[in-house]
């Protein structure tokens, strides 16, 4: 199987969506590998809050950009990857290459956003609601929703499939998967 074949789920939504959580369960269900970005990153470059703190935003996302493409580039084996929870919403002039990135990641046919709910103000509850129970984020509820309300309009208009985790991560994870393998056949026809 060539490089180009090789089948990858591609995980995308805001922190607190369950991209790393169904993805495990996805991963799990389908015998694939899993890759989390934000956890490359941290192999790679150290801690996120302290890239951030030292080179600002934009420079973060920048190293990520560059995180991403080493790490996207290496998969031998169908993989299901979680993307950061901002990868698709930085500033398109942020790094000369990322519209093309952002784009060839949206238009993925594997490509799945992950969302509590398609509706803003439920949304936002429940993210802000699940940011806020991990101790090792440093948030507070202004800030958490602040960043889902600006985020929430572009994670809804990418053209990628959608799938809701409101239930259970393992419930979720058997939808996208019963998603790829439906796929996966199509393209073996």
């Amino acid at each position: 199987m060539s490089k180009e074949e090789v089948p990858v789920v591609q995980l995308v939504g805001p922190g607190g969506a369950g991209k790393t959580t169904v993805g495990l369960a996805l991963a799990s269900q389908l015998d694939w590998a899993f890759v989390d970005l934000d956890r490359e990153f941290m192999v790679r470059e150290g801690d996120i809050a302290g890239c951030m703190a030292a080179h600002g935003y934009a420079g973060y996302a920048r190293r990520n950009l560059a995180v991403h493409a080493e790490v996207r580039g290496a998969f031998t084996v169908p993989t299901v990857y979680a993307l950061s929870s901002g990868f698709m919403t930085y500033l398109a002039d942020m790094d000369t290459h990322y519209t093309r990135i952002r784009g060839e990641v949206a238009q993925g046919a594997l490509t799945v956003l992950l969302l509590p709910s398609f509706e803003l103000e439920p949304c936002v509850e429940a993210i802000v609601k699940r940011q806020l129970s991990r101790p090792y984020l440093p948030g507070n509820m202004a800030s958490e929703e602040a960043r889902i309300r600006q985020r929430f309009p572009l994670f809804m208009a990418l053209q990628c499939a959608r799938f809701l985790n409101d239930g259970t991560p393992e419930n979720a994870a058997l939808q996208i998967a019963g998603f790829v393998r439906e796929h996966l056949e199509e393209t073996t026809r």
